[in-house]
């Protein structure tokens, strides 16, 4: 027999083959090592969890991303934001717009309004509109940078409705946006208001005024005493509101081209305001609450000269 073949391993009793010894278990740290040095399922174990997904990619921070490129704040700067100034502003086209500012819902919503003034907006997150606005500023997606409004001289009022507002030193800009909105809706030709001691034509006033700014002729003066009087003599009958007039609104002698002239916040009409007005006349409030706030008195003064010059 030739010693290279070795017959197969038999029980030596019972003359069959022997079974092969079993491998050798694999340790812990092999049945965990797998080819390429990366771990495998241990066959033993119970059934595979599921393993957690990779952490996702972590935006690129904000002092990385590009930001929008606003300008500096100056005189020959105005800001306007929120839907309706906005809208205004663009429509009205009385002032040069520089540039808007939108996030991607509010340009798609005012395309139409922008491609027909050939304005094309530049896309923003609102984090970039609360830089520049602050956060507590409702700019609801839009900003725009334009040129101030121009304001026109006593003599360039337009009379239509034959009624003038003047403003005596009312200085809330939420006070002066309301009435602002006013003004507009009743198609008041014009409203007067003091150079100093009143609000930015712009901003929070802007936003208040809902549109209003833009369509209202707005006549800045250094006196406003001055003022009254020129209004005197171009024919106005000036018409003070004062809580302590001695005539109610509603029985005033009314005629048109009418001066409606509004004192400030608490202080109301100056003396030198008072002495310069044809009428002082008084809201009469039947409830227990006697005055009301000055944007609001405006509207109801408003009103009653509506229908007053309206009646024969």
């Amino acid at each position: 027999m030739d010693k290279t073949h070795r017959p197969p391993d038999r029980n030596r009793k019972t003359g069959q083959k022997a079974a092969k010894p079993s491998p050798r278990p694999a340790s812990l740290k092999e049945r965990h090592a797998a080819p390429g040095g990366q771990k495998q399922r241990d066959p033993h174990a119970g059934p595979l969890s599921r393993q957690p997904s990779p952490a996702p990619a972590r935006p690129a921070s904000s002092a990385t991303a590009p930001q929008a490129a606003f300008r500096r704040p100056s005189a020959e700067l105005s800001v306007l934001y929120g839907i309706h100034a906005v809208r205004a502003a663009i429509t009205a086209k009385r002032r040069k717009i520089l540039s808007v500012f939108a996030t991607a819902p509010v340009a798609q919503r005012l395309a139409a309004d922008l491609a027909e003034a050939s304005l094309v907006p530049q896309i923003v997150g609102n984090e970039d509109l609360a830089r520049r606005l602050g956060q507590n500023a409702v700019h609801q997606g839009i900003m725009i940078e334009a040129r101030p409004l121009e304001p026109i001289d006593l003599s360039d009022i337009v009379p239509a409705s034959g009624i003038v507002l003047a403003l005596d030193q009312i200085t809330d800009p939420h006070n002066v946006g309301a009435i602002m909105r006013t003004a507009a809706a009743f198609g008041v030709d014009a409203v007067v208001t003091t150079e100093r001691h009143s609000p930015e034509l712009s901003g929070v006033m802007a936003k208040a005024a809902s549109g209003g700014l833009d369509h209202v002729p707005i006549a800045l003066v250094g006196n406003f005493a001055r003022a009254l009087e020129r209004l005197g003599d171009m024919g106005y009958l000036r018409v003070g509101l004062d809580s302590e007039a001695p005539i109610a609104f509603e029985a005033a002698p009314l005629s048109s081209p009418l001066v409606l002239v509004l004192g400030g916040e608490g202080k109301g009409l100056r003396r030198l305001s008072r002495e310069k007005c044809d009428l002082l006349v008084r809201l009469d409030m039947p409830g227990p609450i006697k005055s009301l706030n000055v944007s609001n008195a405006c509207a109801v003064a408003l009103t009653l000269v509506r229908l007053k010059l309206a009646r024969p």
